[in-house]
């Protein structure tokens, strides 16, 4: 039995759909699995058992673990992130669980300059002293991050950053998915790390004049400093503080280390990730 954590997200659920695609019987873990058992389509639901469960409750993680082999550990990213995925970890290997997938970051390392790649890290640590077998997966930035540009885009036609002339790789997270469902229905992919991209990286410049050819009027990219992108995310995004810290984090680790893609997502699954050309086709109408 495979347990999805975090099946109400981004990478959760796609990874619940690419599993039910191909057969695989899941437990998806969720505070509200009612609700979610609303939001999974019919095919994926047939195949899927929600279950509640809060990353808070080792209680609740041990009832939903019982009789479980694998586990996919995402969760979104928080100031208690670290202490959960320890504590989900820690259940994991007391209830037998044999391999667990973690959603991780490009830099996890120990002096990170991103907060939150330091805590992968730790994180990736502590799995691996469990004794659990341990496969880690290493995206870049989620196009679906970018429809929380839908808005200023809408409204004046504009997207602030601190990037410069950076490029980001952006990767579907239903690529993640699909990566997922692979290593975690493939014996031989388990105990790998593996980093996971598009097929082409973009610079906020380009992005722009992308958006800007597919909706048929100027986008434009404003270029600020780091203090001043986070300024704006926090007091015209509305945005936590550490939040805000985050992206600007993220953005200046894209100027500092070159992005380039790579081809992992393609020889795992047998075909090209999804560009972000046809992403943001699919989309387009939140951006009008």
């Amino acid at each position: 039995m495979i347990v999805v954590m975090g099946a109400g997200g981004a990478t959760g659920s796609a990874t619940l759909r690419s599993l039910a695609a191909i057969g695989a019987p899941t437990r998806a873990l969720s505070r509200n699995p009612a609700r979610l058992a609303t939001e999974l389509d019919e095919r994926t639901l047939a195949l899927t058992e929600p279950l509640p469960a809060d990353a808070a409750d080792p209680d609740s993680l041990r009832a939903a673990f019982r009789g479980a082999h694998q586990l996919f550990l995402t969760m979104a990213n928080g100031p208690r992130q670290v202490e959960h995925e320890l504590t989900a970890i820690d259940v994991a290997a007391e209830s037998g669980v044999e391999h667990i997938v973690k959603i991780s970051a490009p830099a996890a390392e120990p002096d990170s300059p991103v907060a939150v790649s330091r805590g992968h890290h730790r994180i990736e640590e502590h799995l691996r002293a469990s004794g659990i077998t341990a496969t880690v997966l290493r995206p870049y930035a989620f196009m679906q991050k970018l429809l929380l540009l839908a808005p200023g885009i809408a409204a004046a036609g504009v997207v602030h950053g601190s990037l410069g002339l950076a490029r980001c790789n952006y990767v579907d997270a239903r690529d993640i998915g699909d990566v997922a469902a692979e290593v975690l229905t493939r014996p031989e992919l388990a105990g790998g790390a593996y980093p996971l991209t598009g097929g082409r990286a973009y610079s906020h410049p380009e992005l722009t004049g992308l958006l800007g050819e597919l909706l048929g009027r100027s986008v434009r990219y404003v270029d600020l400093s780091p203090a001043e992108l986070h300024a704006h995310l926090v007091h015209r995004g509305g945005m936590p503080a550490w939040l805000a810290a985050h992206v600007v984090e993220i953005q200046q680790l894209a100027v500092v280390r070159r992005e380039v893609p790579d081809d992992t997502a393609t020889r795992l699954t047998g075909r090209p990730p999804r560009t972000l050309e046809a992403f943001l086709r699919e989309h387009l109408h939140l951006f009008r």
